[in-house]
């Protein structure tokens, strides 16, 4: 999908590899969980790929094949406590993007972010880190498919007051690729988060930010 600029005035922002550097929390909550139960633990390098759909999927990725369910399922749990309550650890905000979020506040857009975090996590780092900027922050819950489902993105627009040609869509990776299709929004691909070009471009992206700064370049174009 083309980028469409003239009528933008929200942008809804992918959380994990585009605004925050989770990856350290994640990854230490998820081998904490696995140590808990007797399983091996996953490199940062495997954790980072892993993530993107959910803490559900990033746990299913990281037991062992063939592990049952009621083992996968205390994993889970462990993994969940563990991490609401750890989730501020390491992880900080990338490079820029405190003066990014200021910028287009002050140029009147409006913000929000969707993320397949649970919603309990979202609510930890926005209350930290994006309360005063950021309009919407919507996280994994029942009532809601996960990304690619455009579920969370379609509240965000509503809550927002905004339509689809009035918005756009930023993030990291294919799930975010997938979800801005599926959401009828336009997509820019950041490449400071959990993927590199190759792998974007691999997945159909067109549109890259090399850093904080090149979104506003983009949307001033």
């Amino acid at each position: 999908m083309a980028i469409r600029l003239d009528k933008v005035r929200a942008i809804v922002f992918d959380l994990d590899g585009t605004l925050l550097d989770t990856l350290d929390d994640l990854a230490n909550a998820a081998n904490w969980a696995l140590r808990r139960n007797g399983m091996p633990v996953r490199s940062l390098a495997e954790i980072r790929q892993f993530v993107g759909n959910g803490v559900r999927r990033l746990i299913e990725r990281a037991v062992p094949e063939g592990t049952d369910e009621a083992l996968f399922e205390r994993t889970f749990d462990d993994f969940k406590h563990y991490y609401v309550n750890h989730c501020q650890e390491r992880t900080c905000l990338y490079d820029g993007i405190p003066e990014l979020l200021c910028v287009l506040k002050e140029k009147g857009y409006k913000l929000a972010i969707v993320s397949n975090k649970l919603q309990a996590g979202v609510d930890e780092l926005y209350e930290r880190y994006f309360r005063d900027m950021v309009e919407v922050a919507l996280g994994e819950q029942p009532q809601w498919q996960r990304k690619p489902a455009p579920d969370m993105v379609l509240e965000a627009m509503k809550r927002l007051g905004v339509t689809a040609d009035e918005a756009i869509y930023i993030g990291d990776s294919d799930v975010d690729m997938a979800t801005a299709r599926n959401s009828g929004l336009s997509c820019i691909s950041v490449l400071w988060g959990f993927r590199d070009r190759e792998f974007l471009v691999a997945h159909g992206a067109t549109c890259f930010a090399q850093s904080p700064a090149d979104v506003l370049k983009i949307l001033e174009s």
